[in-house]
């Protein structure tokens, strides 16, 4: 969905909130999200640099690479999260639905809602499994029957069976695994377009990182999904595009990251048109 401004601001006043329009807005181009010349500086040291690629909707997207190279930055730039960090400042232009998402008229906490987060390490809150999925429905303010919203995003995060008859216990009783799909329920209960996922299996053992990948691949029919990764395997099982970032050297020998590639994932690792992705896919490099 897209956002539909409320009201002209005020003269001299502040922006107006930015809410979503219906279900059935118009999307527009294939792409949900796209990037032209992005680039992100923390207190005015260059991080990314002139990032430029489009995220097609209903799609998982991988982000690859060395640690440094800037993903992570690049991923929080999509649901504005930049913007609680001090001193960070993103330029270029990144539209979403076709709509500029650092408008100044656009509300950041309704883009969260719609552009939802898993981050590296499950962070379930110190609440049941229940009030832990509900919790960003309250906050929102949604409408919908409560009840029925926990179940359907448990039952999307294929946990519902496994703690329908516990929702009361404490979140930090669950395994691991079982925390980060609590945490990805908790990401789709406000009825998000999109989920980003910064490395979401890193912490997890084998069994469960097989247990989230397959609840990727069941989830983008419905979801847009980003997702950071270190491991090129799992880029390649589960992703349809992927961008390959590298770290590069600019004045003062400060380091800064830049898209080197990005292409349908299957020719990203089996024929790339760059050789320093060839390096990097092949392990020529790390």
């Amino acid at each position: 969905m897209a956002w539909k401004v409320k009201e002209e601001p005020a003269p001299g006043g502040a922006a107006p909130d930015v809410t979503p329009q219906g279900e059935h807005a118009p999307t527009g181009a294939q792409n949900i999200f796209e990037l032209q010349a992005v680039s992100v500086r923390y207190s005015g040291n260059l991080a990314v640099k002139e990032v430029g690629f489009g995220v097609p909707t209903n799609r998982i997207t991988a982000l690859i690479g060395a640690s440094g190279c800037g993903k992570s930055t690049l991923l929080r730039c999509l649901n504005r999260m930049n913007d609680l960090i001090p001193g960070a400042r993103v330029e270029g232009t990144i539209t979403y639905k076709g709509q500029d998402l650092y408008s100044p008229r656009v509300d950041p906490v309704q883009v969260r809602k719609r552009i939802g987060m898993v981050f590296q390490k499950p962070n379930p809150f110190p609440k049941s499994i229940f009030d832990n999925v509900a919790f960003g429905p309250r906050v929102l303010g949604m409408k919908e029957d409560i009840n029925l919203l926990v179940e359907n995003a448990l039952r999307r995060a294929s946990l519902w069976d496994e703690v329908k008859d516990r929702l009361k216990d404490s979140a930090l009783g669950m395994s691991g695994g079982q925390q980060q799909r609590l945490c990805i329920a908790r990401a789709i209960a406000t009825e998000p377009d999109v989920i980003l996922m910064d490395e979401p299996c890193s912490a997890l053992d084998p069994i469960s990182t097989a247990r989230i990948e397959d609840l990727m691949n069941e989830l983008k029919d419905r979801y847009t999904i980003v997702i950071v990764t270190h491991n090129m395997q799992q880029a390649a099982r589960v992703s349809d595009k992927t961008a390959y970032f590298s770290v590069e050297v600019g004045d003062n020998d400060r380091r800064y990251g830049r898209l080197i590639e990005y292409d349908d994932t299957e020719r990203i690792f089996t024929n790339p048109s760059d050789q320093r992705t060839e390096d990097y896919v092949t392990g020529k490099v790390g």
